[in-house]
């Protein structure tokens, strides 16, 4: 079988990605969450908050680097496999991932050391404003990426000069069509994925464990947070398939399995066996007409189908339609768990139900699948486009012997899994190692009568004055 360099650079690209995108689902929320339980405990000096704070801090620094590592690899890519697209795109997407450079990551660059390594080195106000910094540093991340992902998912702004693309309007390429509800749901899926980690890791503390304070606080916090942030994901949601709707609606037409050129009363399939060649679909499941009324907001509403246009400008459907109903089934998982933990909460039996724990420690890689699931819907569902409607993947693919992208695909497929194994490693390590003991936190006084560790053990090794 002839070995075909494009496929392999496209397999290469989205295996590398793939992997990137697990660890700012994870560091985006638990930064947030860092930052917020030291914020309770300078409020409350409650020393279980300093100590979630502390826990998780290390998981944080791990998964943080990871994502450091793996995130510079694309750029590269962009470069060796997609020479043309960095060619005639450079001028939109250069300035966006320098702006990301420019503002995110120095600021994180700048105060993560502090937040790391700073508890005995500056005062708690200061160390809790580097934590504020290092979250803040993530969701401006966020931002430009999703600028940038987006702007190639409804491009606007632009001219394009000689096959190159100019910018006309930054105000226009950086909020284009699609972009705030991308980067809304984006933020809440790594809000609601790091609740979930954390929720799962706590909800094994309190079965196995002896850290019960800290596990508590833990699974009550982590439910309130899915029970506000999970409803509020599913409207953004909608919201968002409204404007794919709008500018992709044969991306639309891949998630809810449409054929024909213009349909009527569309079902919401449940499950169903998308046939490329035969252009329909197999053992259809689905609720009459709720996808028009979804979509629409009229039970008869009309929508655009696959027929709608040529078959060489239509995504993988069943890979679409699949990742769709993954994404949206983890999500109606996860309001489920949060509306079962408030009815435990009520019953008073939140923490005595072991089944409901022992379920919720099982939770922790849900989010990273309902992101890398609703990441192949955005991205396999606006193929064969790379630039949507402007320029084709196939056109922009770098001229490479085949041989040597299936050398490089095969040193990054050993090399991440090497990695994420070490990494798995450490993180269970560190789980099973659980926090600082309160007694040892009380013990150091950090940050009640010193400003962290070191201080608090000199003052405690100085002679003092009576000694004498």
């Amino acid at each position: 079988m002839e070995l075909d360099a494009a496929l392999l650079s496209r397999i290469q690209f989205a295996f590398t990605v793939s992997f990137h995108i697990i660890f700012p689902s994870i560091t985006i929320g638990l930064a947030t969450l860092i930052a917020i339980w030291e914020g309770l405990w300078l409020k409350t000096a409650n020393p279980v908050y300093l100590q979630l704070a502390k826990f998780w801090i290390k998981p944080f620094a791990i998964t943080f680097g990871m994502g450091v590592v793996s995130g510079i690899v694309l750029s590269y890519e962009f470069g060796t496999n997609f020479s043309e697209f960095s060619r005639i795109t450079g001028a939109v997407l250069g300035p966006l991932m320098a702006y990301e450079v420019l503002t995110a990551f120095f600021l994180e660059a700048g105060f993560l050391g502090i937040m790391l390594f700073g508890w005995q080195r500056v005062g708690p106000k200061l160390h809790f404003f580097a934590t504020l910094v290092v979250a803040i540093g993530t969701w401006i991340s966020a931002f430009w990426i999703i600028a940038a992902n987006s702007w190639m998912q409804t491009p606007a702004g632009h001219i394009i000069v000689d096959g190159v693309f100019q910018v006309d309007n930054w105000w226009q390429v950086i909020f284009n069509p699609s972009m705030p509800y991308r980067f809304s749901h984006m933020l809440l899926a790594a809000f609601i994925t790091a609740c979930f980690v954390v929720l799962a890791t706590s909800a094994w503390q309190l079965l196995h464990t002896q850290h019960k304070s800290m596990a508590r606080k833990g699974v009550s916090m982590t439910l309130w947070l899915a029970l506000l942030l999970t409803p509020l994901q599913a409207f953004v949601g909608d919201l968002h398939g409204l404007n794919v709707k709008e500018h992709q609606p044969v991306k639309l037409a891949a998630m809810e399995g449409i054929w024909a050129e213009r349909e009527t009363g569309v079902p919401l399939l449940l499950f169903a066996i998308p046939d490329k060649t035969a252009e329909k679909n197999h053992f259809e499941i689905g609720i009459p007409k709720l996808a028009s009324l979804i979509l629409t907001h009229d039970i008869d509403g009309e929508l655009a189908g696959l027929k709608a246009v040529p078959a060489d400008e239509r995504p993988n459907v069943a890979l679409v339609f699949f990742s769709f109903r993954i994404m949206v089934g983890i999500g109606l998982l996860m309001i489920l768990v949060a509306l079962i933990g408030a009815w435990l909460r009520w019953r008073g039996t939140l923490y005595k139900s072991r089944w409901f724990l022992t379920v919720c420690s099982y939770l922790a890689p849900t989010g990273v699948i309902a992101v890398l699931a609703g990441w192949y819907v955005v991205e396999i569902g606006r193929q064969p486009w790379l630039v949507y409607g402007l320029v084709r993947t196939m056109d922009v693919v770098s001229p490479l012997p085949a041989e040597r992208v299936l050398f490089s695909l095969t040193l990054f497929v050993a090399t991440y899994s090497l990695l994420f194994g070490v990494y798995l490693y450490f993180m269970r390590k560190l789980i099973r190692k659980g926090p600082p003991p309160l007694a040892y936190l009380h013990q150091q006084l950090v940050g009640v009568k010193a400003a962290g560790y070191a201080v608090a053990l000199a003052k405690q090794l100085t002679p003092s004055k009576e000694q004498h």
